[in-house]
């Protein structure tokens, strides 16, 4: 019985690490151990990846005082917040969802996949998947404290199909961002991270990053290797402001490296769209030096 379906050993059989993610995987729970739930309740801010009413697969930032999220028994948790994405599927069944804990102040990171169903402060999860990530590519960051937020104003959020001038030195200058991915078998929510100029950015609606060496998994080029639907968020960690884009990613295979080619379909732009800022990064020496 394995943990991976039929995307991911694709890629490991591709790469030659089919043993090596046997192993790791064996760490890919359907329960919350206590220490699990202790990070979950002590985390500001949550990563959620879900498929919207369009069928669009999105990376969402939801936030809130710590305790927000929270383990209610060893494979549900409950979060105080909205479900992004649309309406959600059947509630008998639940909506698939992919979630990532993340604690840029300890350079520590969660992954919790599932399936939601609302409630009337948020919704629950009932976990399917629970492991943890090593802190490699991870930036650490303090939070310094709030500034505001609430429902942008008229006008406020933008939204387009392509990158602005604006967006694009955005992107440039990112050092992390987060992706949402989906597989017959539910989604998951991934975190990348590397020096400043590690995305590129090769057109107004053109991506691209090198795959670093990971836990060799590959949950997320697995997914796409049957899914291509991505949506990737960037976060302005000093202002609060998101940008989300929505499109369709496919990987390139080299001799040395792997390089992963994103086209998007959408884009929103929301300012102040978390409370949370954090300071300037100190980067993981584990990044590779970009050209």
């Amino acid at each position: 019985m394995t943990a991976y379906h039929h995307g991911s050993l694709a890629v490991q059989e591709r790469l030659g690490v089919r043993q090596l993610a046997e192993h790791v995987g064996r760490s890919l729970l359907p329960t919350l151990r206590p220490v699990a739930a202790a990070f979950l309740q002590a985390q500001p801010l949550l990563v959620v990846g879900v498929s919207d009413d369009r069928g669009r697969v999105g990376a969402h930032l939801l936030t809130g005082e710590p305790g927000f999220v929270r383990a209610t028994g060893p494979r549900t948790v409950s979060v105080a917040a909205a479900l992004p994405g649309g309406p959600l599927a059947d509630p008998a069944a639940g909506t698939p969802v992919g979630t990532l804990a993340l604690d840029p102040r300890t350079r520590r990171r969660m992954r919790l996949n599932g399936r939601a169903r609302p409630t009337g402060r948020g919704f629950t999860i009932e976990a399917e998947e629970v492991f943890s990530n090593c802190p490699k590519y991870l930036q650490k960051r303090e939070l310094y404290g709030s500034g505001p937020t609430g429902r942008p104003g008229p006008g406020a959020v933008r939204r387009g199909e392509a990158l602005t001038p604006g967006q694009t030195r955005r992107i440039r200058a990112a050092d992390t961002f987060f992706v949402a991915t989906s597989a017959p078998d539910g989604v998951d929510a991934s975190h990348r991270g590397g020096n400043p100029g590690f995305v590129r950015v090769d057109g107004p609606r053109d991506l691209s990053w090198r795959d670093y060496p990971g836990n060799a998994m590959f949950l997320t080029l697995g997914n796409l290797e049957t899914d291509g639907r991505a949506g990737i968020l960037f976060l302005d960690w000093e202002t609060g402001t998101t940008l989300q884009l929505s499109g369709h990613a496919r990987t390139e295979y080299g001799q040395e490296e792997r390089i992963v080619h994103f086209r998007i379909d959408g884009v929103v732009e929301t300012p102040a769209a978390s409370p949370l800022r954090w300071s300037a990064p100190e980067f993981s020496p584990a990044n590779p030096t970009t050209p």
